[in-house]
């Protein structure tokens, strides 16, 4: 039986949790087959919020917080997002990241190519998660959103550890117009002969750039491109799900018990709002 989730352990830091799923389970039909959990994309909403129950229920979380992922703004301390079933997309907070260090409430990311970087502080106390696509690492989005976690709650960026998650790996991300769009900004990173840019080892980079320690970064190498079963990929199916990536701080009570603070949001540039493309 296929795996619904791949767990990654941040070792040294038992209490917080990650996991990234598959889309290998769910109940939903045709190119959203079978574990898609975004509203957003075309999917019958009462079989997106089946599957979104099951996600939650699977990993043991009471609450989900979730963003519309338009924006390069972090958002602390999210809304639990809702797990009931719906006939159409409940309202999310507008953000490309999150943070938290309120315990049992999982941030989830939710992608079909991008990268999810999940991260975390040693001592677990606090976590985030970002969605990085072609947009945000060509703006520098995910320094800046370190930068953000660590004013917010006193960290410094070498006490740091972040994963990359499942996303479209070096050899499919074929970049034709890469002088027009990329620039020489990022010749480092951009295979000419091949016309392939490794978006994996630039998100490396980007992190280091911020501080993070070369032994504190890691990476799951699956292309969700190159692996059908496994991952929707918007790159080769254009109408497709999005699976999400989640990290959560856990040994909490139930999270609907405590008392909901407002969630702020930090904007990270200009034109922050991304009217033009849906979130992948």
């Amino acid at each position: 039986m296929p795996l619904s989730f791949l767990p990654f352990p941040f070792y040294g830091v038992p209490r917080v949790r990650c996991a990234f799923q598959t889309r290998a389970w769910g109940v939903s039909e045709g190119p959203y087959a079978h574990g898609n959990i975004a509203f957003d994309v075309g999917d019958d909403p009462r079989r997106v919020s089946r599957n979104r129950g099951e996600f939650a229920a699977t990993l043991g979380l009471s609450a989900l917080a979730e963003l519309d992922q338009r924006s390069d703004a972090v958002v602390f301390d999210p809304p639990a997002a809702p797990t009931d079933d719906f006939d159409a997309a409940p309202p999310f907070p507008c953000g490309g990241g999150m943070a938290t260090d309120r315990r049992g409430v999982g941030l989830v990311i939710r992608t079909a190519d991008a990268q999810p970087v999940l991260v975390t502080d040693r001592a677990g106390e606090h976590v985030a998660a970002f969605r990085v696509g072609k947009r945000e690492s060509r703006s520098g989005f995910l320094g800046r959103g370190i930068a953000a976690f660590c004013r917010r709650y006193g960290l410094a960026p070498r006490d740091l550890l972040a994963v990359r998650g499942p996303s479209l790996g070096p050899a499919r991300t074929v970049c034709k117009r890469f002088e027009e769009d990329w620039g020489t900004a990022f010749e480092r990173w951009f295979d000419a002969r091949s016309r392939t840019l490794n978006l994996w080892r630039l998100t490396h980079d980007q992190l280091a750039e911020a501080g993070l320690p070369e032994e504190a970064l890691f990476g799951l190498d699956l292309c969700t491109a190159s692996l059908p079963e496994a991952f929707f990929s918007r790159s080769r199916d254009g109408v497709c799900g999005r699976t999400g990536a989640v990290i959560w701080i856990g040994g909490a009570k139930r999270a609907g018990k405590k008392r909901r603070r407002r969630s702020e949001g930090v904007s990270l540039g200009v034109g922050t709002a991304y009217d033009d493309a849906p979130p992948v």
